[in-house]
């Protein structure tokens, strides 16, 4: 989306903002499913967690995935959002065994990776087929953070107690129709990835009933000029050769299913905030804006990189800026930047802000939550409202303190 667009967008709906352009969010799916084409099923599920406006879930819904959610609220949000609850998976993590039971009742894809929660719903609900997450001890993401398949992560069942699941499913009777597994986001290594597909394959070949194998996602996507990202085509050549021959050795035509979040969106968010002041230090010209990690916290919390450029000025003189926000603590959004210069009024964008950006945004500092725009098809479309004074006191009870 070009910069006059962007600085039309910021005039018409105010600052701080959230863009979406459907046209990339497309363009990254049509690009995943045609790497893997050539398997004759496959499924996308768009990982809600990473955006998960009811209006973006119903673009995906279009483009015909599926949903991958973490939590009965986002079940919900996708049933809102008109999906097929066959066409929605749920892999929660530490959540109750009512919890479970309460969305098997809506009647989606149950995906358990814990024993002993595996062995309750199976001794109460054999009838009802659940997903296995395998945990195969690979590590891969960019930060510790979002490591979620290492051997001390707390995700999913070990690959070394695939005996145990045996041993409940031998004594429930349940059926296991997917196995699934997550190494992390921010994938570099595709020959990483690749031996954690062998030791699913390997999983997969004890249960005699699947329906499809769930290999997760994690997918990189470049954050600046000449960023390493995630080769997706070469990983949907190998994979697919070596899927469907498994696909031969099982004797049965599997589902591959994939389920990317941030590959998804996270190309298709900008942020915009205005400048409200610059100033000078004696080390430093920090560049203030109306917007703090209350809205982007992805730079304090995984140290993430968010290119940062002026829309108001872009053919301006670079400049060096540390750029930082209203929080009242350390709040840096980039430190020691190149940006064209920058003055106070000037909006500044934050690219790469699809994915865990507004859907990790607080209230923190009592400061509303800014508003959401998507543009679809050449129309633009505001798809949340800021956030009003009555917003934050909503649910709280102002009782009489005698």
């Amino acid at each position: 989306m070009n910069n006059k667009k962007l600085q039309q967008l910021a005039d018409t709906y105010g600052s701080p903002l959230y863009v979406y352009d459907t046209e990339v969010i497309a363009a990254q799916y049509n690009r995943i499913t045609t790497a893997f084409s050539k398997v004759k099923h496959s499924k996308i599920n768009y990982a809600v967690k990473a955006l998960s406006n009811i209006n973006i879930l119903k673009v995906f819904k279009q483009l015909g995935s599926g949903l991958d959610t973490v939590s009965i609220q986002e079940v919900q949000l996708g049933l809102a959002a008109g999906f097929d609850p066959k066409d929605i998976i749920y892999t929660p993590n530490g959540v109750s065994l009512e919890e479970i039971e309460k969305v098997a009742t809506l009647g989606v894809q149950i995906n358990i990776d814990n024993l002993s929660i595996l062995e309750l719903f199976g001794q109460k609900h054999p009838e009802i087929p659940v997903c296995i997450r395998i945990n195969p001890h690979v590590m891969a993401g960019g930060n510790s953070k979002i490591s979620v398949g290492h051997i001390d992560s707390k995700f999913g069942i070990s690959m070394y107690q695939v005996p145990l699941i045996k041993r409940v499913v031998e004594n429930t009777n349940m059926r296991i129709n997917g196995i699934h597994m997550h190494t992390g986001s921010d994938i570099l290594d595709i020959d990483t990835f690749l031996r954690a597909t062998e030791i699913l394959f390997d999983v997969s070949k004890q249960f005699k009933d699947l329906d499809f194998i769930d290999f997760g996602s994690g997918f990189k996507v470049p954050y600046k000029e000449g960023d390493i990202s995630t080769d997706i085509e070469q990983l949907g050549k190998q994979l697919t050769k070596r899927f469907n021959e498994f696909c031969k050795e099982y004797g049965k035509e599997l589902t591959l299913m994939f389920e990317p979040g941030k590959f998804l969106v996270s190309e298709a968010g900008n942020f915009l905030a205005k400048v409200n002041v610059i100033k000078q230090t004696t080390s430093t010209v920090f560049a203030g804006v109306d917007s703090g990690f209350n809205h982007l916290v992805r730079p304090m919390m995984y140290d993430s990189y968010h290119h940062i450029t002026n829309i108001s000025n872009p053919k301006g003189r670079e400049r060096y800026y540390s750029v930082v926000g209203y929080i009242c603590e350390t709040d840096t959004f980039g430190s020691n930047r190149r940006i064209n210069e920058i003055t106070e009024g000037d909006v500044l964008c934050f690219h790469n802000a699809g994915a865990y950006c507004f859907s990790m945004a607080s209230n923190y500092n009592s400061r509303f939550k800014p508003a959401e725009v998507m543009v679809h098809k050449g129309k633009e479309y505001l798809i949340r409202k800021r956030e009003t004074f009555e917003d934050i006191l909503r649910n709280q009870e102002n009782i009489t303190i005698s």
